[in-house]
């Protein structure tokens, strides 16, 4: 696939909307806005018809978050979908994996709780900002425990700050005390993080971001999940390579985010 000018409208039969610039790819069918890219894969679960309203619903509040914070692309649904290959080496069940699913898909709804003077400070957070910052997962938490079907997905967004050494927050979780597919989410969201472009920097190959994954198992990341990323990496490899993505050059990069290696930047 390659990218198209703006100005062309998607074209693929399930999709009639006039999408943002720079979340289309060119194939053999026509015009393909990332929404259908990522549908056509069809990595996400097997929906009923009577579900399919309130995926919609979801995932259009995840893309307005992704907005907000200023994300590439449907940032939320991409993680959701790619967290699915690994979900899919350790569970067939249908139920499971849609839990999964809502748990990557709205990892960040927590983020509505916090304010845009700390989301999206140009500099570094303050010790009582930070403090502010670390709420999220919990925030994220209390909203879908309101939605009992989710119960699942809630612990997912609880624990997706988490890192396998115990270093990670909100509860400073470690090894198996995380739930398995919060630790599998967390390789998945690093590997988004590095090979997207930003308007501060462009993406890294998707080799380096294997090689960062890989430095970090162990610590950042469970030794477990690392490996089933290592096995799918012709699928994962397949799906970043057609990810969406043209952030105009507009902005520098925010000090806060300087000093920090990509796979730890907000």
């Amino acid at each position: 696939m390659t990218e198209l000018n703006a100005s062309h409208p998607c074209t693929c039969r399930s999709c009639d909307m006039d999408v943002a610039a720079g979340l289309r790819r060119q194939d053999k069918d026509g015009t393909l806005c990332e929404n259908c890219v990522l549908d056509t894969a069809r990595h996400a679960p097997a929906w009923a018809a009577n579900e399919m309203p309130y995926v919609s619903l979801a995932e259009a509040l995840a893309a307005a978050l992704d907005a907000r914070e200023h994300e590439t692309g449907l940032h939320s649904k991409r993680v959701a979908c790619h967290t699915m290959v690994l979900a899919k080496r350790f569970s067939d069940d249908a139920i499971t994996l849609r839990q999964v699913y809502w748990g990557a898909l709205l990892h960040d709804i927590g983020k509505i709780g916090t304010p845009d003077a700390i989301l999206l400070k140009q500099g570094p957070l303050t010790p009582e900002e930070w403090k502010i910052m670390q709420q999220h997962p919990e925030i994220g938490r209390q909203i879908l425990a309101g939605v009992p079907h989710l119960a699942q997905a809630a612990e997912i967004v609880l624990c997706h700050e988490e890192r396998f050494d115990g270093s990670g927050y909100p509860q400073g979780l470690a090894g198996e005390a995380i739930p398995l597919w919060a630790r599998l989410f967390a390789v998945i969201d690093t590997l988004d993080a590095m090979t997207s472009d930003r308007f501060y920097r462009k993406g890294q190959s998707f080799d380096n971001a294997k090689a960062e994954i890989r430095r970090m198992s162990g610590t950042q990341f469970d030794p477990v999940a690392v490996a089933a990323f290592l096995t799918e990496e012709p699928t994962l490899r397949k799906m970043v390579a057609l990810k969406c993505a043209d952030v105009p050059p507009q902005a520098e990069m925010l000090p806060s985010e300087k000093s920090l290696p990509i796979s730890l930047q907000r």
